[in-house]
């Protein structure tokens, strides 16, 4: 029988619940059990793809199309494992699906009310992603007393009832605020979340309490008294701060097994770990990410940086830890600096700050802001032999800015910001053009890429290397014919036979326009190097510059694949030449 751990939150949003949620998943996973994880979020929408990132934060991609809360992007990192879009459930999906089978006539004629429909709705879509696991995390979004998170407590308190309180545990991650005119901590809001999760019929059996400082003796003997639970299950998870303010997610789950969590947990559920747990590797990777050996410069030009007073770094959380993967993989620190590419419009003469750093990177967006800031960054990269990494948007848009200044199109453009545009360089695809709908039609989900003999690319994916005696042996990607670019495989031997076996990766996409197919040969005739293709060789996946120290982009999310202990090939590859 699977088990279940229900992690709800206390106080306030964004204390670090899905990170908690995500190491406890790994602590059960380094146990021998097969885990997944489940987000729900309480909101309307379907997905979180139509949520712009300053609203929600970054949007995760799965492999199978999903859009979804960039929680699951932190599951993923620390299981090191793809989820499906499945485990994400939203309000929603639930009242779509509900409405959805009462049109089709599925109730039989019966009255659909919210018990018991709504709650069986969300524990059938929960126990579909249980099928062959051992324990699932089920993650509820918001705090314990928002009105929209009603359903889903009532169905976790009935998911209980089917399998009986051994089966499943319920964890509160609850903040601690140390207001600054009394510099005390200050238990009341806790205490008030207990309550109000007891009126779910809810009574937590772990507290996992965060804030500024280690939850000290007296808080937690307060904490045990008005809410009832064992001081020994009342876990202090404070700030994670390294050695001169070095700080890494990735110390929690390390930090959680010295409070004896996992143990604690597997008591509750009544589990025998299947195997003892081995950090060895996790815990020399955040040594390195704590007590790094180099120190690099990276400058990060993006757009969705601005939220009132305010910065939200977190609409690219994933292309951030991806950095920090590859940093640790490279015994270094990476310092990201933050630059609104808005800077560069007002002022195109800042881009000489970028000198002063030893690589850019230009992840993806949408939309006209900032676009000739980011433009103007990647010419000054190009020119002055600066590392380059550019994600999807940031692919078109090096695209662009090669159109322009080295191929002498001058108004090349994407129809996305410029539909007049004389040499559409960038343009949406012939079958996105009737979509009206903006939830899920994208080109989402993982897609293959063909990558080319001899390319970079290739090499920091790993196949950068000949073998003889029947074993892999590369091939050109692509030539031209009669002027027409015809794309061919590339080869191995086995048993003096030629067989047909494409040098192929899967990266995740999420984007609608894509390198207009009628400019391939005037930006290759140029210089430019398509390092990977779409099979059909329509669409251009990877770029690169042959004589530059590192330029590559890819149309591609490489970033959502990137794990502490699995970097991202092409991050790990930037890091690696930011270094040189």
């Amino acid at each position: 029988m699977c088990k279940y751990i229900v992690v709800v939150g206390g106080v306030i949003s964004g204390v670090g619940k899905g990170v908690a949620t995500a190491s406890i998943a790994r602590m059960m996973q380094e146990r021998g059990f097969e885990v997944s994880v489940i987000k729900i979020d309480p909101y309307i929408n379907c997905d979180a793809g139509t949520l712009r990132p300053t609203e929600h934060g970054e949007v995760w991609v799965t492999d199978d199309g999903g859009e979804i809360d960039q929680d699951l992007g932190n599951y993923e990192r620390f299981l090191g494992k793809s989820l499906s879009k499945h485990n994400n459930i939203t309000t929603g999906q639930i009242y779509k699906s509900l409405i959805e089978k009462e049109r089709r006539g599925d109730f039989l004629g019966e009255t659909v009310s919210f018990i018991p429909h709504v709650p069986n709705e969300i524990k059938n879509r929960i126990k579909k992603v249980s099928e062959g696991k051992d324990i699932v995390l089920i993650e509820i979004g918001g705090t314990v007393g928002d009105y929209e998170n009603v359903p889903f407590l009532f169905a976790m308190k009935s998911l209980e009832n089917e399998l009986g309180s051994d089966n499943i545990a319920y964890i509160l991650v609850t903040y601690l605020p140390i207001p600054s005119h009394i510099e005390e901590m200050k238990s009341k809001p806790t205490q008030i979340a207990v309550k109000l999760l007891r009126e779910n019929g809810i009574q937590p059996d772990f507290i996992l309490c965060r804030g500024k400082k280690r939850l000290d003796e007296i808080r937690k003997k307060k904490l045990e008294l008005y809410a009832n639970i064992k001081s020994e299950n009342i876990i202090s998870m404070p700030d994670v701060i390294g050695p001169g303010t070095v700080n890494t997610i990735y110390v929690i789950p390390l930090d959680l097994e010295k409070e004896g969590l996992g143990d604690k947990i597997l008591k509750k559920l009544n589990l025998v770990e299947k195997k003892h747990p081995d950090w060895s590797l996790w815990e020399e990777a955040v040594e390195k990410i704590l007590v790094p050996e180099k120190v690099i410069r990276v400058a990060m030009v993006g757009k969705y940086l601005d939220i009132g007073d305010y910065q939200l770094t977190d609409s690219y959380i994933s292309v951030n830890e991806a950095i920090k993967h590859a940093a640790a993989n490279n015994n270094c620190k990476v310092e990201i600096e933050w630059i609104d590419s808005k800077e560069f419009e007002r002022d195109p003469f800042g881009v000489e700050k970028l000198k002063h750093f030893n690589g850019l990177i230009v992840p993806g967006g949408f939309g006209g802001s900032g676009v000739e800031g980011k433009i103007n960054a990647i010419k000054y990269s190009r020119e002055n032999n600066i590392p380059y990494l550019g994600l999807c948007f940031g692919l078109q848009l090096a695209v662009i800015e090669f159109a322009r200044n080295v191929c002498n199109l001058r108004d090349a453009h994407t129809t996305e910001i410029n539909s007049l545009t004389s040499n559409p360089v960038i343009d949406i695809l012939p079958e996105q053009k009737n979509i009206n709908e903006k939830g899920g039609t994208m080109r989402l989900g993982a897609y293959r890429a063909l990558l080319g003999e001899g390319s970079r690319v290739a090499g920091l994916y790993g196949f950068n290397e000949d073998y003889e005696s029947g074993q892999q042996v590369h091939k050109p990607l692509e030539v031209y014919e009669s002027g027409q670019q015809v794309h061919k495989p590339l080869e191995v031997y086995e048993s003096g036979q030629q067989v047909h076996k494409p040098l192929e990766v899967y990266e995740r996409h999420r984007h609608r326009y894509e390198v207009n197919p009628d400019y391939h040969q005037i930006l290759t005739n140029n210089g430019l190097v398509f390092s990977g293709v779409s099979p059909n060789g329509r669409l251009v996946e990877f770029i690169e510059l042959p004589n530059h120290k590192f330029f590559v982009a890819t149309q591609a999310h490489p970033e959502f694949k990137s794990s502490l202990l699995k970097p991202a090939p092409l991050f790990d590859g930037f890091v690696k030449a930011c270094l040189e």
